[in-house]
């Protein structure tokens, strides 16, 4: 009976494979319980897992307890790029991971909820973007660890309350208190406006939710005059689903991927599970993304794509685009 594993198993698994800490592998196999259908078709693949997690938990308990200088609130990235979201208090992030993802994490009308990271996976078109909920960011108070969060992810997603007494206020709050950790928020691709300095760029959008009628044409003149005009402002609306499907295109967007179908000769593109690289990537980069060794025996690739003759023959340095089909040749 299939088991029909969603594609983010698979890249999970991976990570379990490789990982050497006792702990970060008590932490993916939950992560891989979590994830698993349940039907016929898993209930041996669950048991094998369930019986790996009790020894795991076991030796983790035969460990001595040695002393720990702060907690790490690092976030293994995972899926086609990580995006964190943040903002100030009550901004309606934690609905907004909601709506986007099956995760559930806590919402309440009370400021602060979120106190950890919170990583959740967002279904778009047939990959997986990883969205980390991270606390809020106040005037008096921001976790310390949040800025290098961010600083450590593909991009970030500033949720504003459209409803708030003052937004733009808070919005320069958030801004400004990355702005002292030397985390500059931008509207474009980072690798445009990086000067090379110990200040890190990195690629954000602006969301505001709350909003069932667009953004007032005002307020978005005085947020653009404030933080520059490179954004592109969303109005989003986590309560009824308004603008969402238009802010997963965008978040894939923002990260400047490309995904590639691999194929091998004589059959059928996999579709379902592509290559995700970053882009302007080569033939040369999917080589080595699907084995180490194709990089060294690589001898040319024959591609399927838009604006493309259909098996065009291509070199190594060919710049591969969005949803290209490669045959390698060794």
């Amino acid at each position: 009976m299939p088991t029909n594993l969603p594609p983010q198993y698979f890249e999970i698994e991976r990570r379990l494979k490789s990982a050497v800490d006792t702990d970060e592998k008590i932490s993916l196999t939950e992560e891989l319980l979590s994830i698993i259908p349940k039907h016929k078709g898993t209930e041996k693949l669950r048991a094998t897992l369930k019986t790996k997690l009790a020894k795991l938990r076991q030796t983790a308990q035969k460990k001595p307890t040695t002393a720990r200088h702060g907690a790490s609130h690092a976030v293994h990235r995972t899926g086609a790029g990580q995006v964190v979201l943040t903002g100030a208090p009550n901004t309606g992030k934690s609905s907004l991971v909601r709506r986007l993802t099956n995760a559930r994490p806590e919402v309440s009308d009370y400021p602060f909820t979120t106190l950890e990271p919170l990583p959740a996976m967002m279904p778009y078109e047939n990959i997986q973007i990883q969205l980390v909920d991270a606390p809020p960011v106040s005037k008096d108070f921001m976790e310390p660890w949040v800025p290098d969060l961010i600083k450590a992810a593909d991009a970030a997603l500033v949720v504003v309350d459209l409803n708030a007494l003052n937004p733009v206020e808070d919005l320069r709050v958030v801004f400004d208190n990355f702005s002292e950790k030397r985390l500059v928020m931008t509207g474009t691709r980072a690798t445009d406006v990086d000067t090379g300095s110990s200040v890190t760029f990195r690629r954000a959008l602006l969301v505001f939710n709350q909003s069932d009628r667009g953004i007032p044409e005002a307020l978005r003149e005085r947020v653009l005059e404030m933080i520059g005009p490179t954004f592109l402002p969303l109005a989003v609306s986590a309560r009824t689903g308004d603008g969402i499907d238009h802010l997963k295109a965008r978040l894939f967007e923002v990260l400047d991927v490309v995904r590639i179908y691999s194929k091998v000769p004589g059959k059928k593109a996999e579709t379902m599970d592509p290559f995700t690289l970053k882009r302007g990537s080569t033939v040369m980069d999917v080589a080595k993304a699907v084995h180490k060794d194709f990089a060294h025996k690589l001898k040319f690739a024959r591609i399927w794509g838009r604006e493309k003759f259909e098996g065009q023959r291509v070199n190594r340095d060919h710049v591969v685009q969005d949803e290209d089909v490669i045959e390698l040749h060794m």
